[in-house]
């Protein structure tokens, strides 16, 4: 359920198919005050970082650019996933003014959040250093950029839970009682998808129990005290990964990581964002 900590990207059309939707929200039928600037003016740029950051999101950034001004030059002096300080320039730019004038918010945008949330992410991960656990993020994403935040998870030294309701089974409280029981629910699931990884969601030590004696890949402990937790881990000894999950900010990951469970799953990865503040100075000529 969790992938190999990776950096590349989504395919290209992932990406313009994003683009082409900032596009449409922003440009509309055309940047109006754009249009000012003489049509065959050429400008130079600078993109600075104003904070300590992990920078992530440069394919986005080189989508909206290129798509208005496929020749653009765009000299990056960071690779995404790299930590840079407040100051630091991360590219230099040479292109047609309207084009980067009319591509600066889209581009930005991608920019800005998706280095949020691999700067979010690396606060998690540096939280849990000494332990084993892996930090993995939700589905609790920005709706239509589910592919963009992984990355920038990944970007930030996190793991990616599944990335939606069809790659992996997660049976909850509500799914148990539809299907009668823990077993009754694990045997449904492995019957219709046998070949997705099953894990089931447990909110005591006799639910863990149940599901250590279904079978299935992983178990999660919905709001354990750590007592519990610990407790968890002695009673499935290495024999079922353990997730935790609920209640998990950066005053807390910490002491959960040290419980020896395998993976601490945070939603604010993804959903407690704040952008990260970048400027963008033109020079026209």
């Amino acid at each position: 359920m969790s992938t190999a900590l990776s950096f590349t990207p989504p395919d290209q059309a992932t990406i313009n198919a994003d683009v082409e939707r900032a596009f449409a929200e922003d440009l509309g039928k055309g940047d109006a005050t754009a249009s000012l600037l003489p049509a065959a003016a050429q400008a130079t740029a600078q993109l600075t970082c104003r904070e300590d950051a992990v920078i992530a999101g440069i394919p986005w950034f080189d989508a909206c650019v290129h798509k208005l001004d496929p020749t653009a030059q765009i000299n990056w002096q960071v690779n995404d996933g790299d930590r840079v300080a407040p100051g630091t320039v991360v590219c230099h730019m040479h292109g047609n003014a309207r084009a980067l004038v009319s591509a600066e918010r889209s581009a930005l945008n991608f920019l800005q959040l998706l280095s949020g949330t691999a700067t979010n992410t690396a606060a998690y991960v540096a939280a849990t250093a000494g332990t084993n656990v892996r930090v993995l993020d939700t589905r609790k994403t920005v709706p239509g950029l589910r592919l963009a935040q992984k990355y920038a998870v990944r970007c930030g030294g996190g793991h990616n839970h599944r990335i939606g309701l069809y790659d992996a089974i997660l049976i909850k409280e509500n799914h148990i009682i539809a299907a009668g029981s823990i077993a009754a629910a694990v045997l449904a699931a492995r019957q219709l998808h046998p070949t997705l990884l099953l894990e089931v969601e447990v909110e005591n030590l006799d639910e863990l129990q149940q599901a250590l004696d279904a079978g299935v890949d992983r178990i999660m402990l919905d709001n354990f005290t750590l007592p519990l937790m610990r407790e968890a881990v002695v009673r499935t000894g290495g024999r079922v990964p353990l997730e935790i999950s609920g209640n998990v900010d950066l005053d807390t990951i910490g002491d959960y990581a040290r419980t020896g469970v395998d993976y601490i799953s945070v939603g604010a990865l993804t959903k407690h964002v704040r952008a990260i503040d970048l400027s963008l100075r033109l020079k026209i000529g």
